[in-house]
């Protein structure tokens, strides 16, 4: 970063940091002694879809790694798309198996990444719910890859309304565990996404 940046105000990108997400369990574990939140064994990886030869490969190669260890009994992969064209591949396993889970989020991030098409993944969900006598309280810890943060996302289901109080008090809980995001503009409502 220059001169001209600093005196610009023009910050430089934090670069991506997969390991990230292998906070994950530490975090849920927080969750839930402090607002009793249990992990729903759901997660997903959000990316811009792309033509061409070489990201069917990537995509191949990513549901072949995933689909292996289902037919071990493991995780069961599924990919959508979204009403704004955006994929999701989304994983599920039980809800005790958080760890396998985040790898399986790492794996496909990694594999994109290594296919050159970083750019193209957005974010990164594992779904969390329940929560004090709260059962319609859905909870997503988000992981903004091109800012290597996360955020926490409560909707209620059916409605497209966000508890934000929620929010704020799971982002303080975290904030030891996750890099939490400090720009609230960039904690998006991810309506009805895969995965939750």
């Amino acid at each position: 970063m220059g001169l001209l940046d600093i005196i610009l105000g023009r910050t430089k990108p934090v670069p991506p940091d997969l390991d990230r997400l292998f906070a994950l369990p530490s975090a849920a574990v927080t969750l839930e002694a402090a607002a009793s939140l249990t992990p729903t064994g759901r997660g997903a990886v959000c990316f811009a879809s792309v033509e061409g030869g070489a990201f069917e490969d990537v995509r191949r190669e990513v549901r072949a790694l995933l689909d292996a260890d289902a037919g071990r009994g493991g995780v069961r992969v599924e990919v959508s798309r979204d009403e704004y064209g955006y994929s999701w591949l989304v994983s599920r396993r039980g809800p005790r198996e958080l760890p396998e889970l985040v790898t399986d989020l790492h794996a496909v991030n990694s594999a994109m990444e290594g296919g050159g098409f970083g750019p193209q993944l957005l974010c990164s969900v594992v779904g969390f719910r329940g929560g004090e006598g709260r059962d319609d309280v859905r909870l997503a810890l988000v992981y903004l890859y091109k800012r290597g943060t996360f955020y926490p996302l409560c909707t209620l289901p059916g409605r497209h309304e966000r508890d934000n109080a929620l929010e704020l008090q799971i982002a303080a809980l975290l904030e030891n565990d996750l890099r939490i995001e400090k720009d609230k503009t960039r904690w998006f409502p991810l309506w009805d996404a895969p995965g939750l």
